[in-house]
């Protein structure tokens, strides 16, 4: 049997949240078009009789302009030394930029063993462009890489992904029980359920903005009461959250007691509401209380 830890590592946006749930095949981390959807390191395991991959997604990798961009960095950096395999996750259906050709040079110049996967090929009509685009990052190592083309979206090649990576693995035995698919408690998935509704339904600045905070977790056989604050760092922010007559605010909490109530199985009660923290992002006492401080 083989086991181990791997970790997600790329850009923003080149889906490592979508891929880890396709494998998974149920939905641990939440996904959206919006960079900085992944703001913590997030384990997903997946077990066969083959043995157990422990998955890492890392935030996207881009240059810092907060002490929360510095927290998202680092939370990528310090995943690296306790892999025992990275995969390096590019957008296929482009060539190799300046923030792929900055993550090879200061993140993955190791020893640990990298495997180069290619998702969104299925974008690409043209054969042609995708092996130009695989020659780009290819010369972005001194050594040949293995390279997995697939698409998280769809599933494609998957599979073959799988069996790369349990090749790469140590013999061991398995790190967690076997019907555990991630470490994550359900008050840090109420947090980010709700995040995720109001990265989908609000634009501009408002997403990078936003942090969720569970106020309290009541839970019983019928239903699950959870109260959260939402916080914002200006008081427009915090009009454009609530909206006309509440309406933006009745629209993020539907979406979101509505997908925990899938989760959880049970009706739910959901209670929000908003708050102003001027420049949280930027004061290291907020982002310790909203959650965004290094383990230790």
């Amino acid at each position: 049997m083989k086991s181990g830890f791997v970790t997600i590592i790329g850009r923003p946006n080149v889906g490592k949240s979508t891929l880890l749930n396709q494998i998974l095949g149920q939905k641990i981390v939440i996904t959206t078009d919006k960079a900085q959807t992944t703001r913590k390191r997030i384990k997903g395991i997946y077990t066969t009789n083959e043995g157990q991959i422990v998955f890492v997604d890392t935030p996207g990798v881009h240059k810092p302009l907060n002490k929360l961009g510095e927290f998202l960095l680092d939370e990528a950096k310090i995943s690296i030394p306790d892999a025992d395999l990275i995969l390096f996750l590019v957008d296929g259906s482009e060539p190799a930029g300046k923030g792929d050709k900055w993550i090879a040079q200061n993140l993955l110049e190791t020893d640990i063993p990298v495997i180069v996967v290619m998702n969104k090929v299925d974008k690409v009509k043209k054969p042609d462009v995708v092996d130009e685009n695989l020659i780009s990052y290819k010369t972005l190592f001194e050594k040949n890489l293995p390279i997995v083309r697939v698409s998280a979206k769809t599933g494609r090649n998957i599979d073959t992904l799988i069996s790369n990576i349990f090749k790469k693995l140590p013999e061991g035995e398995m790190l967690y029980p076997e019907d555990v698919v991630t470490e994550e408690t359900m008050r840090s998935v109420a947090e980010e359920v709700i995040r995720e509704k109001i990265l989908l339904n609000t634009s501009d600045e408002i997403p990078h903005s936003v942090a969720v905070k569970i106020d309290r977790f009541q839970e019983s056989e019928e239903i699950d009461r959870i109260y959260a604050n939402i916080f914002c760092e200006t008081k427009s922010q915090k009009g454009i959250l609530i909206g006309k007559g509440g309406s933006m605010l009745k629209r993020i909490g539907t979406e979101a007691r509505e997908e925990l109530e899938k989760i959880v199985e049970k009706k739910v009660f959901l209670g929000l509401e908003v708050k102003v923290e001027k420049d949280w992002r930027k004061k290291d006492s907020s982002l310790k209380n909203f959650g965004y401080e290094q383990e230790k």
